[in-house]
């Protein structure tokens, strides 16, 4: 990105960041950002506002259908929260900046606290469809970084620490609700981002687990670099919709992929809720 684009995005993030501030009540301390298959949670909140992707300036808007497109405020658990129903993806063609702008912008709005869940491929055959992955750690194999180019440093440093991207107390609280929830199907693991839109291969699924990877997809990772460039704390949740096998590969269809979230998502739901419920951020 050139200095003049920098600055022309710069300007859209700002007018974005003063129009959402003027038509909240309540400026929200945690954002869900809800992926394919998951966008119930938002009929748990307290509604303050909802706003159509397209209505809000310079809002990227997906042209994905399991992803609605709405931005919701309100108090979720008693905690003033931001959801994001539904996201855009790199495969769309949006660059990775344009993918976090949602982020950045509620970073901005002070934001304290992210929770980026989304659906994906299990790569460790011990899992099983409907397990819910808690990030332990990730590999960014989508080819593009959301802070390429000019450093704004008044939104966080030029080279961002990732010793520890995923925040290790919501780590512990996020086992903790599910221990309490009694949600069994729960582990901790390595996320892969992949570009897409095709599906792995046998060859890629090998190659992918070689690599260390528990789980594959094709999100959640610009939006987390930029949540960690803004200072958020991060946890990041995947439901794994299907499961992997390079020698038995079976088709992978995309409605298998959301029907399989959507069986998942209550107890997504109660997880989260719980760890909101839970958390006393310092």
């Amino acid at each position: 990105m050139t200095i003049f684009a920098m600055q022309e995005y710069t300007e859209q993030v700002e007018e974005t960041v003063a129009w959402l501030g003027a038509r909240l009540d309540e400026k929200p301390e945690y954002l869900i950002q809800l992926g394919t298959g998951l966008g119930e949670l938002a009929r748990a909140m307290e509604v303050d506002v909802r706003i159509a992707y397209e209505d809000i300036p310079h809002f990227p808007f997906s042209t994905v259908e399991s992803h609605p497109g709405y931005l919701v405020c309100g108090r979720l658990a008693g905690k003033p929260a931001a959801i994001l129903q539904g996201r855009v993806h790199y495969y769309e063609g949006y660059p990775a900046r344009r993918v976090a702008f949602p982020i950045r912008v509620l970073s901005l709005l002070g934001v304290h606290t992210a929770i980026i869940t989304n659906a994906s491929g299990g790569l460790d055959p011990a899992m099983k469809p409907g397990t819910i992955m808690i990030f332990a750690d990730h590999l960014n194999f989508l080819g593009d970084n959301p802070l390429r180019g000019p450093n704004i440093d008044a939104w966080g440093p030029r080279f961002p620490d990732l010793s520890r991207p995923y925040d290790p107390e919501l780590q512990a609280l996020a086992r903790r609700a599910a221990e309490e929830l009694g949600i069994a199907w729960i582990c901790s693991g390595t996320y892969v981002c992949i570009p897409g839109p095709s599906l792995e291969t046998p060859a890629e699924t090998r190659y992918l687990r070689g690599c260390g990877a528990d789980a594959v997809g094709m999100s959640s990772i610009p939006e987390i670099l930029v949540a960690i460039h803004g200072g958020l704390r991060v946890l990041g949740l995947s439901v794994v919709a299907n499961v992997n096998d390079p020698d038995n590969m079976a088709p992978i269809l995309l409605d298998d992929i959301v029907r399989a979230a959507r069986a998942a998502e209550p107890d997504l739901q109660r997880l989260i809720e719980k760890i909101l419920h839970l958390d006393r951020p310092a």
